[in-house]
């Protein structure tokens, strides 16, 4: 019997068995689409444990996708002994091993996939491939308990609006050109900010600081919206307006922050007039900004509808988040076969069907 084979047959008789006499369900992700690499395991809603590692670079300076993957590879069996220990679980107490397929940088993407593809066939588990988007979403919901929001998802990656209908996340809206989170990165490297412990991070601190609104395009299309002519005006006008004394460094952070997260607002605001949601939800690592917050609050409360967003340990890439999408996949009878167990680096959102939720 060939490995496939072997390995196929083995994880629907282990999925059988589940279904029949296991009372708890525990999962281990693996997330390593960027500069973050993290594991964690849930058990029935229950984050167990969740550490993680991020790859930082001297500012000015972004993440390769080759260094990055380095890293990965220095520190993936260090975090996932730290996982398990922290769980206080041995690969016998684990139920299913999932990783994120994408989307993603290519090179990380394949290692972690590598180390979870060889993890679940070590340990004779089932293995399963998790959209990344599905992940900061389901954590979402997991931690706020938020029934059926609207959800902005923003990150260094992606910007999308997402709605929940008929089992698909479907996107209303999303950015055009770059993400959000990369258009804060790219400026942060423009400017010399810190990448510790991220761009985005030392941005909004410095964000505080600013008084003066430095006028930026604002581009919203309809339901999408476009950030990288605005990085453009901002790179092209920041030196010449710092050197001349015009304007702070603080006060270039603060107008690309109320600019960005303006439009983000009202294409959020749009969705949630089009669903007849009274729901947000923000994740993706930029979620965690607090004037984002804050701004999404103001409307919300105009609106008569309810904000809800995690911090930093949550809505930052992370483990837990794939083991709760896996989690979900896993106990509405999905696995990923090891001949189909690839990475996808553009893998949307709305092409994963969702399995585990009633209409």
């Amino acid at each position: 019997m060939c490995i496939y084979t072997y390995i196929n047959v083995r994880t629907s008789m282990y999925i059988h068995r589940h279904k029949q006499i296991s009372a708890m369900t525990v999962v281990i992700g693996f997330e390593g689409s960027a500069n973050k690499i993290g594991i964690g395991i849930i058990r029935d809603g229950e984050v167990l444990s969740n550490p993680r590692r991020t790859y930082i670079t001297p500012p000015g300076q972004g993440f390769m996708p080759s260094d990055t993957a380095r890293h990965h590879r220095a520190v993936v069996l260090t975090v996932l002994k730290e996982a398990l220990e922290q769980a206080g679980l041995k690969p016998a107490d684990i139920d299913c091993v999932s990783y994120t397929k994408g989307p993603g940088m290519g090179a990380p993407l394949v290692t972690v996939a590598l180390v979870a593809r060889t993890v679940a066939q070590l340990w004779g588990k089932p293995l399963l491939g998790v959209n990344h988007c599905i992940g900061h979403i389901e954590m979402g919901r997991l931690i706020t308990k938020a029934n059926n929001p609207t959800v902005l998802y923003v990150s260094g990656g992606n910007t999308q609006v997402i709605a929940y209908s008929e089992r698909r996340y479907r996107i209303f809206g999303e950015t055009i050109d770059i993400a959000v989170g990369n258009c804060l990165d790219r400026f942060a490297r423009v400017i010399k900010i810190s990448n510790d412990p991220s761009p985005g991070y030392n941005i909004e601190q410095m964000a505080k600081k600013g008084s003066q609104y430095v006028e930026l395009p604002y581009t919203v299309k309809g339901m999408d919206v476009s950030f990288s002519g605005i990085l453009s005006y901002i790179e092209d006008v920041s030196h010449k307006m710092l050197s001349s004394g015009q304007c702070t460094p603080e006060d270039l952070c603060f107008s690309l922050q109320e600019t960005l997260f303006s439009m983000l607002v009202e294409i959020t605001e749009r969705a949630m007039a089009h669903c007849g949601s009274q729901e947000v939800l923000i994740v993706g690592g930029v979620g965690c900004n607090m004037r984002l917050q804050e701004m999404m609050g103001v409307m919300c409360k105009e609106r008569e509808a309810k904000l809800f967003a995690t911090d930093e340990r949550f809505c930052i890439d992370n483990g837990a988040m794939i083991a709760q999408a896996g989690w979900e996949m896993f106990r509405s009878g999905q696995v990923t076969e090891l001949e189909d167990s690839w990475i996808t680096q553009r893998y949307r959102t709305d092409e994963v069907e969702v399995t585990w939720r009633a209409d």
